[in-house]
């Protein structure tokens, strides 16, 4: 692997691992309503402006709208919200470890859409079951000081990663081969999350603020690197390195958010929650495994065995569509 990247994984790691850090630090000022709408419109801005950098148009087409309008509610809107409410009762390493049970809840939305069914194997099906075991190791329901409160954060940041994997199986559907450019596309998405934000803004957001430096810092950050740089910087490893290598960065988030919570903010951690992680991380791996390849005639190109890359929105994340926290 090359160095230069190398840094671009773990710079990608660190930004969108590092969301969950954010959210909890701007929860000290803004409410979860008011942090959604600022940081997909600093998310759109800047990805608006490669677009326009680039020379390129946003998509065209009324009905390409209504998808982007429903991509956006799943993988935008509904889980950006739902961790930043989960992240009132519950730790930002919690959250950040949580969200990697993303690619296990696509798995199982592409089996009841009927997409996955010829495809189980065991491994699919051990690594499911390996990593809803992590899960449910990760937050403790059995321990006595598991409040109401703590239990219904954990639900939503259970949700949230639940809402970008049936987001990013609408999107695989219904946007995805249509010769939009995937900057141009995700720059359209988040703009009409951010429509959709302004919207319900008035009927839930308008708390006073509390302007603290720390909290206002931080829904920068979370805006214009986590929801609006990281993406660019997605599409950037997987064009120069391959949508292999910077599939990665999934197993990278939970250990980045959960050590970032330790470092700055003093969450605890404890053994349990650590196997929780490497189980869900296991479970992941499982379901990415493949079958061998029958042999093939020594005629065949070498290329043939390259994976395509495929346009990422965002990792488990914050996952694929500008996700991750």
């Amino acid at each position: 692997m090359r160095r230069g990247a190398l840094a671009r994984l773990a710079l990608l790691a660190l930004v969108w691992g590092s969301s969950y850090l954010w959210i909890k630090i701007a929860l000290r000022g803004f409410t979860p309503t008011q942090i959604l709408l600022v940081r997909l419109a600093l998310g759109a801005l800047v990805l608006l402006a490669a677009v326009r950098f680039a020379k390129l148009r946003l998509p065209r087409g009324t009905m390409v709208w209504v998808h982007l309008g429903v991509a956006a509610l799943l993988a935008n809107v509904v889980p950006f919200l739902l961790f930043a409410v989960g992240e009132q009762t519950v730790d930002s390493g919690l959250a950040g470890a949580l969200n990697a049970t993303t690619p296990l809840w696509a798995l199982l939305v592409g089996v009841f859409a009927g997409r996955q069914r010829a495809k189980l194997t065991p491994a699919l099906l051990a690594g499911l079951v390996v990593g809803f075991t992590g899960a449910v190791l990760i937050f403790e329901p059995w321990q006595s000081g598991a409040s109401a409160p703590a239990m219904g954060g954990v639900l939503a940041c259970l949700a949230a990663a639940l809402s970008y994997a049936l987001g990013y199986t609408y999107i695989d559907r219904t946007l995805a081969g249509r010769g939009i450019p995937p900057v141009a596309l995700v720059a359209a998405q988040l703009l009409a999350a951010t429509a959709i934000a302004a919207v319900t803004t008035p009927f839930a957001g308008l708390t006073p603020i509390h302007l603290r430096a720390d909290a206002v810092i931080a829904l920068v950050i979370l805006g214009a690197l986590g929801t609006g740089y990281a993406v660019l910087l997605n599409y950037r490893l997987i064009e120069d390195d391959g949508a292999t290598l910077a599939s990665t960065v999934a197993y990278l988030l939970p250990i980045v958010a959960v050590t970032l919570g330790v470092l700055t903010l003093g969450e605890p951690v404890t053994a349990i929650t650590l196997a929780g992680v490497a189980l869900v991380l296991a479970g992941i791996a499982l379901t990415r495994r493949r079958p061998a390849p029958a042999a093939l005639p020594s005629t065949t190109a070498p290329d043939a065995a390259k994976p395509v890359p495929s346009p990422v929105l965002e990792p488990a994340a914050e996952g694929p569509s500008s996700r991750r926290g």
